[in-house]
This record gives C-alpha cells, structure tokens and sequence, in this order.
C-alpha cells in the first residue's frame, strides 16, 4: 500500500485529554464556578444579614408605619394618608421645619467657607502643620455632653462668658439660652465649632490633588494670595465643595444631639430650638405616635432630597450650563 503527499495541512485542535464529558458542559461549568464563588460570599454575608435586619427592615417597616396608627405596643390600626393630612396642617411641625433651615443656614455658610480658608492656609508651607491639622480635627471627636456643658456655660444668660464679654465692653447682654434668635445662634456656634476642622482635613485632601505648577505661575504672574484662592482653589476644588455642601445640608436638616443636649427635648423657649429630628423624636418616643413620628421622618427624607438636588444644581450646574452652550455653538460652526 502507498501513500500520496498531500502537501502541508493545518495541524488538528489541541484538546485537553484529561478534560472529561462534564469539564465541557455549561451547567457543569456553572455549578463549579458557583463552588468556587460561593465562600466568597458567605465572607461578605453578615455585613449583608445585618444590614437587612438593622437596616433595611426598619426603613420598610417606617413606610408601613406612617400610614397606621400604633403607640408600640396596642394592635396596629391603618389610617391611610391621615398622618401626612395632619403634618401638613401641624403648626409645630412647620415650625420645626423653619428653626431647621434657620440654623442650618446659619451654621452650613460660616463654617464651610471657614473650612476652606483653613484648609487653603493649612496648605502652605508652615511649620507645625500636623500639629494644626490635629487641633481643628480635635472638636469632631469631642463628647457632645461635654461639648453642650461647655456652650451651655459660655452662651449662659447670667454668668456666661460671652456675655461677660460683652459688659465688659459696655454693651448689653445678651439672652443666648431664652430667645429665639439666641438659641439658634447658639447651636449653629456648637455646628460650626464641631464640623469645621472635619470639612477643613476634607477641603485639606483636595487642595493637595491640585498641581502645584498652577500656584508657582500664579506666584510668578504677581497673583496676590486672595487671587489664587478665588482664581484657582475654589474654582478646581468644585467637586469637593459640592460633596461637602451636600453632606453638610444632610447633616444640618437631620439636626438633633444638638439642641437636644443643650435645651432638652422641650428645645427652649418657645420651641426655638425644635428641630425637625427632635420633633419627631419628641412625637415618635415621648409621645410615643410612631405612625405620626414616621411619617415626619419620610417628610424629612424628602426634604432633604429636594434641597440635596437644588445644591447639587446651584453648586455644579451654574458654572457649567454656559461652558456646554459655548462648545455646543463651536460645534455648530464646524
């Protein structure tokens, strides 16, 4: 028998003789990579379970709740959009919705564009800045009781330091603690004393992502220090200052340890210090009306979403609108 050359052919696939009939079959696969997958989620599962049981669960069962009527302990009666009726109609609530914002703007304005002058000085060259960066972190940590025993003593009507001060200098004292513009400055100084140095590391971590090569042509340029910070730092740190308005207008519409600490759960003469954190808490754990004290919070939820997004809009949006409308007509003329 002979043989004829064919000429050069195309070597056959390489296979994997030791790969048997299940290897190559999908669901094989499937199963095996599953094996493969499956202690690795069991590792990441309790933060999962917890989150579920602590987390989750009560934000579902507060939706369920702000259309009931249950003091937390009697049978569960379902009332509808009752409770949301009535908290549009709740002159303590709008209330405490306005010493919300009264404080907050109070407190949010001073104390980030005094984090960002911080952070901006902290950034040059001077000596002990670890030192600095510690002490402005240093009131963030603080125990809030100490920290109300201490504002509580300094904004004290009859033998605070303030108003100390203030005699001292001839002028009248000043009722801190038993009016209603006082108290809300009150605790928007605590706001500002605890969260500015925590804003300032944040505003601190962004200035050192800028390119120092912008600084050195500003300096050889003649800009002055007050020209650099409004030219180049606040211009580039747009997006750390836009988490930092967010964060802040969550923290301060969601203010409660506060006032809470300092007047109590009454929030002072004349309710100047309710806000609507403490009235819900006032309504939800004092009074014990969990419908009612839920749908304060989804009201709040709300709220703060609205004002989150208006921020978001003034802070990213401005600047960016007239840049979009300039490269769409260079477009357009191309």
């Amino acid at each position: 028998m002979t043989t004829t050359d064919t000429g050069p052919t195309s070597a056959p696939p390489v296979t994997d003789v030791h790969a048997g009939p299940a290897a190559r079959d999908p669901r094989a696969r499937r199963r095996r990579r599953r094996r493969e997958t499956l202690p690795l989620y069991l590792a990441i599962s309790p933060f999962y379970v917890l989150f579920a049981v602590f987390g989750l669960f009560p934000i579902l069962f507060s939706i369920v709740l702000s259309f009931t009527d249950w003091d937390g302990m009697g049978d569960v009666s379902f009332v509808g959009l009752a409770q949301y009726e009535f908290l549009l109609s709740d002159g303590r609530f709008w209330n405490a919705v306005g010493n919300t914002f009264i404080i907050w703007f109070l407190s949010t304005v001073p104390m980030l564009f005094l984090a960002m002058v911080i952070a901006f000085l902290l950034h040059q060259n001077i000596r002990f800045t670890r030192f600095y960066r510690v002490a402005i972190f240093l009131p963030n940590v603080t125990s809030m009781v100490a920290m109300a025993i201490v504002f509580g003593s300094v904004f004290s009507d009859t033998f605070g330091l303030v108003n100390s001060a203030l005699t001292a200098l001839g002028l009248d004292a000043v009722p801190w603690l038993s009016s209603s513009w006082g108290i809300k400055v009150t605790i928007a100084a605590m706001v500002i004393w605890r969260f500015t140095g925590y804003n300032a590391i944040i505003y601190l971590a962004g200035l050192q992502s800028i390119p120092t090569d912008l600084y050195d042509a500003a300096k050889v340029d003649g800009a002055s220090l007050v020209q650099v910070f409004f030219r180049i730092t606040i211009p580039l740190m747009r997006p750390i200052i836009l988490f930092t308005v967010i964060t802040s207008t969550i923290g301060g519409l969601s203010l409660f340890t506060e006032p809470q600490v300092l007047l109590g759960d009454s929030g002072g003469a004349g309710e100047a210090g309710m806000t609507i954190v403490l009235y819900q808490y006032n309504q939800a754990f004092t009074q014990f009306d969990f419908g009612y004290g839920s749908a304060i919070a989804w009201a709040l939820f709300l709220i703060a979403a609205v004002f989150a997004i208006i921020n978001w809009r003034l802070v990213s949006g401005r600047g960016d609108q007239p840049r979009r409308r300039r490269t769409a007509r260079t477009e357009g003329r191309r």
